[in-house]
């Protein structure tokens, strides 16, 4: 495990109560909704909280937690994070990894040129976008095979091949 690993993830985000009696409208942030099953245990300020009920409403998830049974209560918690326990991570097929394990990492090319930090990671239709700071400025890296050549967690490193014209059109696009 990194040092910077989370203990925390984020798999939703409160955005407003729903009705008067507690529960919670919720934006969902992770690629397993069955996160937000009844029963489960998530987390609010790094408060244990257990979920009642769910239910769906065009793409939200409307959930009612244990402690929360008023409007007020609901009100307090609205644009907090909802977040689960490092150790409630489902483990990824060989080759995919959670963002947060990518952010941070450094990113260097075939060559060995140094090209700096993935400080955020975009979400495309066809594939993820690793947005790197260094030296030449924020460069966009496609998180494709063509691409990434390697990841390596222990070492915090990306290795990735330049396809042909790939850092000229992010300095270019940087100039504008």
């Amino acid at each position: 495990m990194r040092l910077s690993e989370p203990e925390y993830v984020t798999i939703g985000q409160i955005l407003a109560p729903w009705g008067i009696k507690g529960k919670l409208k919720v934006e969902i942030v992770t690629d397993f909704p069955q996160r937000f099953t009844p029963c489960s245990k998530i987390y609010i300020n790094q408060q244990p909280m257990t979920i009642d009920s769910t239910e769906w409403h065009k793409g939200k998830a409307i959930i009612k937690l244990s402690t929360i049974d008023s409007i007020e209560d609901a009100q307090r918690l609205r644009g907090q994070p909802i977040e689960i326990h490092r150790s409630q991570l489902q483990p990824l097929p060989e080759g995919q990894y959670y963002h947060f394990q990518l952010i941070g990492l450094e990113v260097q090319t075939s060559q060995g040129e140094l090209l700096g930090n993935i400080t955020e990671i975009l979400t495309a239709e066809s594939n993820d976008i690793y947005v790197v700071s260094g030296n030449r400025g924020e460069i966009l890296i496609p998180a494709i095979e063509d691409v990434v050549k390697s990841i390596d967690l222990n070492k915090g490193r990306i290795v990735i091949e330049a396809i042909q014209g790939l850092l000229k059109l992010n300095q270019k696009a940087a100039k504008n």
